[in-house]
């Protein structure tokens, strides 16, 4: 067990992005350690993806950690409510991140249920339960995880993927990224990975 070196995250994106399956994102928050295993991601590459917000080199602001070399967080916000968190990957300069979409919680469920859902975990139904962390809004509330992110480096203490051995196999699925219609042809790239079968691989 240890955490991810930052060698990993510069490598090709879409060869992080399945390589993150199974991993477990940790996030110390407030005293308590939370964490969950990486089961659904979607590979983003500025250079050539029309569903990236860092296509044809679109540097601001908020992308700017985009293209950073990989290793650090890409926090942003939907429909001025919900933070999705990226994980950057490549070499500086290529605008590169792959989306967490889902993830199965491993420990502190019962802080997920408070941060998600404002009340304690055996109050929930297992449908609630399956819901906590079934996509990219959902995971980053239940897991404490806020623009204050933005720019950290997954090889600190606070935030970081560890590699664990759960001597676990899997299947990996691969499908089209979900919610992207405006982007043209990038909309047909199939840069969606999960692990098949899991029940908290999100319904799109």
């Amino acid at each position: 067990m240890g955490k991810l070196p930052k060698s990993f995250y510069e490598g090709d994106t879409l060869e992080v992005a399945k390589g993150l399956l199974g991993k477990v994102l940790v996030h110390r928050n407030e005293g308590v350690e939370l964490k969950g295993k990486i089961v659904e991601v979607e590979a983003y590459i500025g250079a050539i993806d029309k569903a990236a917000h860092s296509y044809n080199n679109r540097r601001t602001e908020r992308t700017e950690v985009m293209f950073w070399s990989g290793g650090y967080v890409y926090v942003y916000l939907i429909y001025g409510m919900y933070y999705c968190m990226n994980v950057v990957t490549g070499r500086e300069g290529e605008g590169a991140a792959v989306l967490l979409r889902g993830l199965e919680p491993v420990q502190g469920i019962e802080q997920m249920s408070i941060n998600r859902y404002g009340k304690p975990l055996e109050t929930l139904k297992r449908s609630q339960i399956i819901n906590l962390t079934n996509g990219p809004g959902k995971l980053c509330r239940a897991m404490g995880i806020t623009k204050n992110n933005y720019g950290e480096p997954l090889t600190g203490d606070r935030i970081f993927i560890e590699n664990i051995n759960l001597k676990e196999e899997f299947d990996i699925g691969v499908s089209k990224r979900i919610n992207i219609d405006y982007a043209e042809e990038a909309r047909d790239f199939e840069w969606r990975f999960f692990i098949k079968g899991n029940p908290y691989v999100s319904k799109g």
